[in-house]
């Protein structure tokens, strides 16, 4: 299996990119950092897809033990950063609320892709030749709910883990992408066929979000060619330039919203 992968930043100057990927023969894996509570984001979105293991994490209770294994070495590490780099009320944010981020991860494993995700990053199958889009989210309008977050310091939640298998054959790709690409993955595809994904659409629009309004525009599109949507994103996914002009065309068309980018990519 080939893969690669390629995170950017926010479209705004001097800001972190709380996002990280990791692409090898492997895995892949996408962590979203969630900057919104907590420090240290971006640290611990990388930490998690640099230690993550090379078999499968196929159910909570190993994720559970994976985190457990792993959480001390950062906790310890970020402690110090703290102490040295940040004062005093840094330092108290840092124990009072820790670090957030999801994660979304695929493994090859013989015939099949098995993956797991955590949060509203998310994983996708798509085949080239039966036109068919798998993928571990629920529907359009889920994006707006707050999102299940992994904490370099709180027990995890049952409810926020999720975990399954794609069928590995020679027509298809698997990736990871953060929310924002995802969301902007997924609505494609459901407006190449509006009548019967029209209550999944509606109910995203009725909810008056911010991505309402990214819908109604993906609507107005005469017509759309959902393998090239794909494509387009495999072929910028190892070149960052590429793929930050790529979001940056479908962002002036409305399309995408003002996110971190991330997608890592898998296939024959």
């Amino acid at each position: 299996m080939k893969s690669k992968g390629v995170s950017i930043p926010k479209f705004e100057d001097g800001v972190l990119n709380e996002d990280a990927v990791w692409a090898n023969p492997n895995f892949i894996a996408v962590s979203d950092g969630a900057g919104g509570g907590g420090v240290f984001a971006e640290r611990w979105s990388h930490y998690l897809v640099y230690n993550l293991p090379n078999v499968p994490i196929t159910t909570f209770e190993e994720l559970d033990i994976w985190i457990d294994s792993i959480w001390e070495q950062f906790y310890n590490e970020c402690e110090t950063w703290a102490t040295k780099q940040h004062d005093g009320l840094f330092l108290k944010k840092f124990y009072d609320e820790g670090s957030f981020a999801t994660l979304a991860a695929l493994w090859p494993d013989e015939n099949e892709m098995r993956w797991m995700t955590y949060g509203d990053s998310v994983v996708f199958h798509y085949n080239f030749k039966t036109h068919v889009l798998e993928h571990s989210f629920g529907e359009l309008n889920d994006f707006n709910n707050p999102p299940y977050l992994i904490n370099c310091k709180d027990p995890l939640q049952p409810e926020g883990f999720k975990s399954g298998s794609f069928i590995c054959d020679e027509d298809s790709v698997y990736f990871a992408a953060s929310d924002t690409l995802a969301h902007y993955i997924l609505m494609m595809y459901l407006v190449t066929d509006i009548e019967q994904n029209e209550s999944q659409l509606n109910a995203a629009i009725e909810a008056h979000s911010k991505n309402s309004m990214m819908i109604k525009t993906a609507l107005l599109l005469n017509i759309i060619d959902f393998p090239k949507v794909i494509k387009k994103l495999m072929n910028c996914a190892n070149n960052s330039s590429n793929f930050k002009r790529h979001i940056e065309y479908i962002k002036r068309k409305g399309l995408i919203g003002h996110d971190d980018y991330s997608i890592a990519v898998m296939y024959r």
